[in-house]
């Protein structure tokens, strides 16, 4: 990876209703907090496991929580994707972020058509390039050079 290429924002917001299907959902703040404890999760385009970016086990890959959602930091490879992407990035054409979970019963609350995600394992986030499902996200190129303008984010569930 050359020095300094990486992407930053938010794979994830709190407390932003969405509409997925039939019900709305919510993801609440600490959702995260256990799969980031240890967890190898994986950064991929279009959630395709051929298209890896970056995980944590390697420390490519940085996730934390904070009052906002869910933070990521990751170093984009020298490959062509990781080019090809960095520069989708800096010229606003990337669709969203989203991520991939599984939640346990415990893990969910049930309001008539309305689900709130409280406790998820999180398997990866990934930059999408067309229509995810989540709006409110972040993301952005960090390199050397002068900071570039913000691109809004999605994500979506699978």
């Amino acid at each position: 990876m050359a020095p300094g290429r990486k992407l930053v924002g938010y794979a994830a917001v709190f407390g932003q209703e969405t509409r997925i299907s039939d019900f709305t959902e919510v993801i609440k703040p600490g959702a995260f907090a256990a799969s980031l404890k240890g967890r190898d999760i994986l950064a991929l385009v279009d959630h395709d496991p051929a298209r890896l970016l970056a995980r944590t086990k390697s420390g490519t890959l940085r996730l934390e929580e904070d009052s906002k959602g869910l933070r990521f930091e990751l170093d984009v490879p020298d490959t062509t994707e990781g080019r090809d992407l960095l520069a989708l990035a800096e010229r606003g054409d990337l669709g969203g972020m989203s991520f991939g979970f599984t939640v346990g019963r415990s893990g969910e609350r049930w309001d008539g058509k309305k689900r709130e995600l409280r406790a998820v394992t999180l398997h990866e986030i990934s930059v999408v390039h067309a229509w995810p499902a989540y709006e409110g996200t972040t993301v952005e190129p960090r390199a050397k050079r002068p900071r570039l303008e913000r691109v809004k984010m999605w994500m979506e569930t699978i």
